[in-house]
């Protein structure tokens, strides 16, 4: 069986859509009988391995990733990679290539809802462009055999603007990148930082639905002995004293080091549609605060973290001091249980694999192929 993904969400600084691929790939590739490949743009043509790219073009100010214009060349390499289904990851260009392809190719096409776009532009040019965008997605994703979401609150979204057929596919965290025993006792010596400072970390790109000026706001009311570790592409550099930036994208063994090295994760996205670096600083040992909004209301467990009002910086720095009146460590080591629960990529694709076996039945001959 052969799984083709398509989409524009693969960047070098992209997030959990490129971590879910990945992941994806590397489990799929222990199965006997299936053959993965990806299609994402890039500079130019080009194939190496299962990786194929077609050029687009490059977004300015839009931190590496680009925007295929013309569906015919994206159907065209889908059509001739032959594929028994095909993934589409985004909701532009490439997801009606993908349907088109799958039409012509008389297999189905699975479309995964990974970012709310009526939310994020609703929230940049107002209602009206919400509504339209709305009525978009609602006649995009009405198309697929099958729509995908990463959590409940998104799922339910989507069934109700009209799209039936959605299931919640939740994404995964690599247990062993991010590990407890990933701590580095020296990180606060670098950063200057005394033992008895109370380390707070933060890790992904400055997007206006991260709030990273919320996060800042409450650590100017927190103050000493509090300090917080900010990393990622395009974060501000004019912060409080309490404050560590780095502003650059940082590899996944970077994060998860800083992480493990913390007390705490502070998080004050509002538009999350999984919040995997949420799931990654629980699977390094850390509790969370966050706002009590998207999915990490689903993600971050009672016990395991607090959650707050959204867009509060003065609830957040109180949500923040009220988790160290208690056992942060005990905290921690319940959240990293409850994500090897239930976010083991292993298991997160056994099930993905399993829904595909009720799309094509060359999936579910597969699924009986696997190793180990």
């Amino acid at each position: 069986m052969h799984i083709v993904d398509v989409t524009m969400f693969h960047a070098p600084a992209s997030g959990g859509v490129r971590t879910y691929l990945s992941a994806k790939h590397r489990c799929l590739s222990g199965h006997d009988g299936i053959r993965t490949s990806l299609l994402v743009p890039g500079a130019e043509r080009d194939a190496l391995g299962d990786l194929h790219t077609l050029p687009a073009l490059r977004l300015p100010l839009g931190q590496g990733y680009r925007f295929p214009l013309r569906r015919r060349p994206w159907r065209a390499a889908l059509e001739a990679m032959s594929p028994d289904l095909i993934e589409a990851g985004d909701p532009y260009v490439t997801a009606w290539a993908a349907l088109e392809a799958g039409q012509r190719l008389g297999v189905p096409v699975v479309g995964f809802y990974h970012s709310d776009l009526p939310r994020l532009m609703g929230d940049r040019f107002g209602g009206a462009v919400r509504r339209r965008l709305q009525g978009y997605v609602a006649d995009l994703y009405g198309r697929f055999d099958s729509v995908m979401a990463p959590c409940r609150a998104m799922a339910e979204r989507l069934a109700s603007w009209g799209v039936d057929n959605v299931r919640v596919q939740p994404l995964g965290v690599d247990l062993d990148t991010f590990h407890p025993d990933c701590a580095d006792p020296s990180l606060r010596a670098t950063l200057g930082l005394s033992e008895q400072t109370r380390l707070l970390a933060f890790a992904g790109r400055n997007s206006r639905e991260k709030n990273v000026d919320v996060l800042l706001d409450v650590m100017q009311r927190l103050g000493s002995p509090y300090h917080l570790l900010l990393m990622g592409p395009g974060m501000p550099t004019r912060v409080p004293d309490n404050v560590t930036v780095v502003p650059r994208c940082c590899d996944s063994r970077e994060v998860a080091r800083a992480l493990a090295s913390a007390d705490a994760m502070i998080h004050a996205g509002t538009r999350e549609t999984f919040g995997l670096v949420a799931l990654e600083a629980m699977a390094c040992g850390l509790p969370v605060v966050a706002a009590r909004a998207g999915a990490l209301i689903e993600n971050v467990p009672l016990g395991g973290g607090i959650l707050c009002e959204p867009l509060e910086p003065m609830d957040m720095a109180r949500a923040v001091e009220e988790l160290f009146i208690n056992d942060v460590k005990a905290s921690g080591r319940h959240a990293r249980r409850y994500v090897e629960r239930r976010f083991r990529w292993e298991n997160v694709i056994d099930g993905l694999l399993d829904h595909y076996a009720t799309l094509t039945p060359r999936a579910r001959d597969a699924g009986l192929s696997r190793h180990g």
